[in-house]
């Protein structure tokens, strides 16, 4: 059915497309059709980071920023979904456009610069929902926050989501919030970590409720960056590792329409770079941190790399707009054959 759909979507502009298809999803799932249109999702029990995932394809960040459609996206068989990113303002993000299709690479650019209602608004959301699965939220600062105030943003939504959530990841990685990706260096990096942790720890005695913390990493590091974030991961006992977010490189759609545009590069270019990312961390942590890869997954194939390479749970995002939630079903296929 999705294949038959996407060339009308396509003809939309991308975000408007986006505003479009999810409501109507919804629908669907008001209408209890979407298991009847999209079959159900076999069972591939594993468990991360003390939580038991029904099985281990997630949807990651940036498809529902404010946790409205979580009930519906669920359906389509998912083990996990990531809502957010949010941030502890509300902010539109940057000027239109700034969502990109790349149909011959089967790509994406994106400089959304985390639109979204704010942590309340998500919270009351997740609040209303029916889902009984596991649910990630991913926090951010605002944009006009100082990076030496950051943390602060981030200790205000960790306060908010954190009864919410069966985990949190901080998204310290996005390549379209100026300076962002500074705090996973050095001194930054670890001032934030610790600061989290401590304040994980107080929560966890406050609600009785332990709630993981996940890192989502840039791919654009070098080894010995990326060997030193692992080490301080391994340092302030962070529970997982998201690997990776999106791109700056144009390695592979340099000749393509919108290659040029700013933001970053997500979908098929990034399987292989994004791979070699979850090996090299997964040499450093030794399977100590869980790995959740996420980056090209366009196929059930290339999520058996993810796996293969170390990863523990995959995730998906332009995967979903190019093939569909099919995409989600074989992968769980894939999984399943492999138990």
């Amino acid at each position: 059915m999705y294949s038959l759909l996407r060339p009308l979507l396509f003809i939309l502009p991308p975000e408007i497309a986006h505003h479009f298809t999810l409501p109507v999803l919804k629908i669907f799932h008001r209408l209890k059709l979407t298991k009847l249109l999209f079959g159900k999702m076999p069972t591939a029990n594993c468990t991360i980071m003390g939580l038991n995932f029904p099985n281990p394809v997630g949807l990651a960040a940036g498809m529902d920023k404010n946790g409205e459609y979580i009930d519906s996206l669920a359906a389509l068989g998912f083990g996990f979904i990531e809502v957010g990113t949010v941030t502890p303002r509300p902010q539109p993000g940057n000027p239109l456009p700034r969502l990109f299709r790349l149909p011959k690479a089967r790509a994406l650019i994106n400089r959304m610069g985390f639109n979204n209602k704010g942590v309340d608004e998500l919270v009351d959301n997740v609040k209303k929902t029916h889902f009984s699965g596991i649910l990630g939220i991913n926090i951010g600062k605002n944009f006009d926050t100082p990076l030496e105030k950051a943390v602060d943003d981030y200790l205000i939504c960790l306060h908010k989501v954190y009864a919410h959530a069966d985990y949190v990841t901080v998204n310290i990685s996005s390549p379209n919030t100026p300076g962002l990706r500074q705090l996973q260096q050095g001194d930054e990096l670890a001032h934030l970590l610790k600061t989290l942790k401590q304040a994980q720890q107080q929560l966890a005695k406050e609600h009785n409720k332990y709630v993981p913390l996940v890192v989502k990493i840039a791919p654009d590091l070098s080894e010995v960056e990326l060997t030193s974030i692992a080490n301080k991961l391994l340092e302030y006992n962070i529970d997982g590792v998201i690997a990776t977010n999106t791109t700056l490189s144009r390695i592979g759609v340099e000749n393509f329409p919108h290659a040029n545009e700013k933001g970053g590069l997500s979908g098929a270019p990034l399987l292989a770079p994004t791979t070699k990312i979850v090996q090299q961390l997964n040499v450093t942590l030794q399977n100590k941190i869980p790995i959740i890869a996420a980056g090209g997954v366009m196929s059930a194939a290339d999520a058996q790399q993810k796996f293969t390479a170390g990863a523990s749970l995959v995730q998906i995002y332009t995967g979903l707009i190019y093939k569909g939630p099919t995409l989600v079903k074989e992968i769980g296929i894939m999984v399943n054959g492999e138990l």
